[in-house]
């Protein structure tokens, strides 16, 4: 994700359950038959393309589904829907002239502004699973990032998120109705309820939830303010934590968790629709393990997954569970990168603000004085054990998780998150499916989002290169396009770069 203007951008712009599925349907955003995404005055600035009718002629098209890319492609946009894509007819140019005689091709349509993307990638906007609007700022507490991390999403290719927990109440349900309304620049944005966590942890923003009245309660308090997720903490019990499933599912929405507490066979039994953190909080076989006890933290349930064998029977088995209970799984590999030793310094952090800059450096650097970290065993593993869950039928969605102690930078992290699954194994289409459709259709999306087919939403990024075979091309993104209106991502960042952690 490159904060600069990439070369050739100014050129190739020219400015111009069954209720469960009910509820889902309603939630999903725009209707078939929606408008593009709406403008505001704050927003304008960050705006390369905005017009009724787009074309975007020579393109390689990356679709999303894990099928070879297509080259020589043009997609007609309109009213902020994909409405064809198909092989460019030849003499189409910038101007939008197209040859007559040719069949098979797609015509531009009269008045439609065109843009060539010869050499270029298109692919669906990332589709992320696990993202914060806050950020670790000392001593145990989250800074609402909402305003600068929502732009830098958007800049890194982000166009469907879903929050993994919050930490600030209101900000996110608010900000993600701003979004839509176009008074902000940002993703769609899936905003989950603050945390169901039972006593034991700490967090001074956090409220307690006690036993299965407490969950049902704050889930139906939470879902009435416009919640449309939930997320487990690792000291809920099994009890309120199939209370609250029992509670988000009434409304048709879904619970995702970062456990402890309770083990992901128990989790699947109470009802839960998703688990965090691949199996890096994994604590079905931590020695000793005792029901409701958060027996994992301080390197525990990491020492075990370092040891386990993704292709022993135990193991194997766990993922049979999950699978047949239909119980997804979000990799967020680019959290446990900072806490291993050896690895590249994370992306992005020249956005921060300099103390917030220098308190992660100081941490990386002890990070790689430390080369007997249980990560070092455990973050190899820990994407072994993704790929194998995959293998063996499970879904996996993707997100990044902009926590722990830092340096996991919203947008510039999405990127890395694609990166990190392809050297754990995935190809790059996969990894792109991953984060882009897998995603979708976990949401509800599926059918507006999360792929190029004709008829979704124009949700749809501009790559300098190509994804398909070289994945850090991803870094790349030149525009951003969110229901048919297209952002500048170098503007995105330019307005928040070194001001995060202000706002």
């Amino acid at each position: 994700m490159r904060a600069a203007n990439p070369p050739g951008l100014p050129r190739m712009v020219r400015r111009g359950k069954a209720l469960g599925m009910a509820v889902a349907a309603a939630l999903a955003g725009p209707s078939l038959g929606a408008q593009r995404a709406p403008v505001g005055p704050a927003t304008r600035s960050y705006v390369a393309v905005d017009t009724t009718v787009l074309a975007l002629i020579n393109a390689r098209v990356i679709d999303g589904t894990g099928a070879p890319p297509r080259e020589g492609q043009t997609l007609i946009i309109r009213d902020g829907r994909i409405t064809a894509i198909g092989a460019t007819a030849s003499g189409a140019t910038a101007k939008g002239a197209t040859a007559t005689g040719r069949t098979g091709g797609v015509a531009v349509p009269a008045g439609a502004q065109v843009i060539d993307l010869a050499g270029k990638s298109v692919m669906p906007g990332l589709v992320m699973v696990h993202e914060h609007l806050y950020y670790p700022v000392g001593a145990g507490t989250y800074g609402n990032l909402t305003e600068s991390f929502s732009r830098l999403y958007l800049a890194g290719g982000v166009t469907s998120m879903r929050t993994g927990g919050n930490m600030n109440g209101f900000a996110e349900l608010l900000i993600a109705k701003a979004i839509a309304r176009g008074e902000k620049p940002g993703p769609w944005i899936d905003a989950t309820a603050p945390y169901l966590e039972g006593p034991g942890m700490g967090f001074n923003q956090v409220a307690i939830t006690r036993d299965s009245v407490d969950a049902r309660k704050l889930v139906e308090y939470w879902a009435d303010q416009g919640a449309t997720s939930f997320k487990a903490y690792m000291n809920i019990s099994r009890a309120a934590l199939q209370g609250a499933a029992r509670a988000a599912h009434a409304r048709g929405l879904k619970i995702t968790g970062h456990l402890c507490s309770v083990t992901y066979r128990e989790a699947a039994d109470a009802g839960i629709d998703d688990l965090e953190h691949g199996f890096f909080a994994m604590n079905d076989f931590v020695p000793g393990k005792q029901p409701d006890s958060c027996s994992g933290r301080g390197g525990a349930a990491q020492s075990a997954l370092a040891q386990a064998d993704p292709e022993s029977a135990e193991v194997q088995a766990l993922f049979r569970y999950l699978i047949e209970r239909k119980v997804a799984v979000t990799s967020t590999l680019t959290i446990f990168e900072t806490f291993t030793p050896g690895r590249p310094m994370p992306p992005g952090t020249d956005v921060l603000i300099e103390p917030l800059r220098a308190q992660f450096a100081e941490r990386y650097a002890a990070t790689q004085r430390n080369p007997q970290s249980v990560y070092a065993r455990a973050f190899p593993k820990g994407m072994a054990m993704e790929r194998a869950f995959v293998k063996a039928g499970g879904t996996l969605i993707v997100g990044t998780d902009p926590t722990g102690g830092g340096g996991v930078i919203a947008g510039y992290s999405n990127q890395r998150a694609l990166e990190l699954l392809v050297e754990a194994g995935f190809s790059p289409l996969e990894a792109i499916r991953i984060g882009t459709l897998n995603g979708a259709t976990y949401l509800g999306r599926g059918a507006l989002t999360g792929s190029l087919v004709t008829g979704k939403l124009a949700d749809i990024i501009v790559v300098n290169g190509n994804p398909a075979t070289n994945i850090t091309d991803i870094q790349n993104i030149q525009m951003v396009f969110r229901q048919g209106v297209g952002y500048d991502p170098a503007a995105l960042i330019a307005s928040v770069k070194g001001k995060v952690g202000l706002w």
